[in-house]
């Protein structure tokens, strides 16, 4: 057992109920503090920690380098591979979790180490050097096949082969609380009449969780579905925004370019897969029977309920989707193994999203495409108003969180508000 998912474990640093960040959490992201640094940090209940100055406080000992800290992104800290992060993970939790520990009672220390929500800004938690966005739920797969091509034949011959996913755009990824403009290209509503320039009319945000990588193998080598999780620092929530009328037009031959492009959401804390191994759980039975490379051991799916929001400008949010990416036909080990097995190399840092997570009954599916059923199905909001996809100044929430056994391991939210185009 990994010593800080102990659910005995409590915290002399007061966590609220139903928080998110409980002593059995301790995730990992990026502050900019009061004196406009950037420093390592995690967060418990309502109180974030600077692990740089707790480590130059001497509360880390002589086992980490407290540089490692004095940061502005994970991804030095993630070089050192797993066990150091998950040793870290351990002492941050016997320092918060100890009631006789020298800082419970070392009010001066304090001050300089913890901080309120507001009293930072929280920043990119990683540099993401290259992102994949998979297509792993296949009850969202299913969805698309019917409303686009044969409902008999939803899925295409390929996807119950190999996890399919293609390469994005890494210097568009931006964290929650970044605003966003609708994006502009080519459409064809018409398909007798010739395409036309503009702003998307179909803004949709696509349900998803990413994982964050270590460094990977050398060029030419691949990772197994066994050693894959050695090789996963943590998971973040993730909104692939997708402009579904510019998609169409131009995804054929080579798949989604400008309409995926322009932004992805991610929130600001990594949880570490160490966090979340408590709730795995099995995945869907996959046949036909997958190629050995793809084959596994053990729970890899992860029982992570997800919840998205539609909040309209100077309106109460309104819930539109309640998920879980226990749906996941292809898990994270089977990503990870597929995209290494032509001998990808994978650098720390690098962010791999789910594709959009779907389950069974319409109030489970994960974007608006699905939900209104491209539109023919209008959800209402608090306000009195409709929706059929994203409207210029809406905000879109969204949150997930595991739980079990009384102990709650979540991921905060992504909130990213949608302005016109420029």
């Amino acid at each position: 057992m990994i010593r800080a998912n102990n659910p005995e474990l409590k915290s002399w640093i007061n966590v609220p109920a139903n928080s998110d960040f409980s002593i059995q959490n301790i995730p990992f992201g990026i502050i900019l503090t009061t004196t406009n640094e950037k420093h390592v940090a995690t967060r418990i209940g309502d109180t974030i920690v600077d692990i740089f100055r707790l480590a130059r406080l001497g509360y880390l000992g002589e086992k980490f380098d407290m540089e490692l800290f004095n940061q502005p992104v994970l991804n030095p800290m993630m070089k050192r591979g797993k066990q150091f992060t998950r040793d870290l993970r351990n002492k941050l939790s016997d320092i918060f979790s100890d009631a006789h520990h020298p800082l419970a009672s070392n009010s001066e220390h304090q001050s300089q180490i913890f901080f309120a929500p507001e009293q930072v800004v929280l920043q990119m938690p990683v540099h993401v050097g290259d992102y994949t966005d998979f297509y792993s739920s296949i009850d969202h797969a299913t969805n698309v096949g019917k409303m686009f091509r044969d409902p008999e034949n939803a899925l295409l011959p390929n996807w119950k082969y190999i996890p399919v996913g293609y390469h994005g755009r890494a210097s568009s990824i931006i964290i929650s609380g970044v605003e966003i403009y609708r994006p502009k290209g080519q459409m064809k509503p018409k398909d007798d009449e010739p395409p036309v320039f503009g702003p998307s009319r179909l803004l949709d945000f696509e349900l998803e969780m990413a994982f964050v990588t270590y460094d990977g193998k050398p060029l030419g080598e691949s990772i197994s579905t066994a050693e894959a999780d050695d090789y996963i620092f943590g998971m973040c929530i993730f909104n692939d925004w997708s402009a579904r009328d510019i998609q169409k037009w131009e995804y054929v031959p080579l798949g989604p370019f400008l309409a995926k492009n322009f932004a992805s959401s991610i929130s600001p804390w990594i949880v570490t897969l160490d966090a979340l191994e408590p709730f795995r759980v099995p995945g869907e039975k996959q046949e036909p029977e997958v190629f050995p490379y793809l084959k596994y051991e053990g729970n890899k799916n992860i029982d992570i309920n997800l919840e998205v929001f539609i909040k309209p400008e100077n309106a109460e949010a309104t819930q539109v989707s309640r998920s879980n990416y226990k749906y996941m036909y292809w898990n994270m080990a089977q990503q990870l193994a597929h995209h290494t097995v032509n001998g990808c190399n994978i650098n720390a840092g690098d962010m791999m999203a789910s594709g959009t997570i779907s389950g069974p009954n319409p109030d489970s599916f994960g974007s608006m495409l699905e939900i209104t059923w491209r539109g023919t199905k209008p959800i209402k909001m608090s306000d009195g108003t409709e929706r059929k996809f994203i409207n210029d100044y809406d905000t879109v929430i969204m949150r997930g969180y595991a739980e079990k056994d009384g102990v709650r391991v979540g991921f905060g939210e992504v909130a990213t508000k949608v302005l016109p185009a420029k």
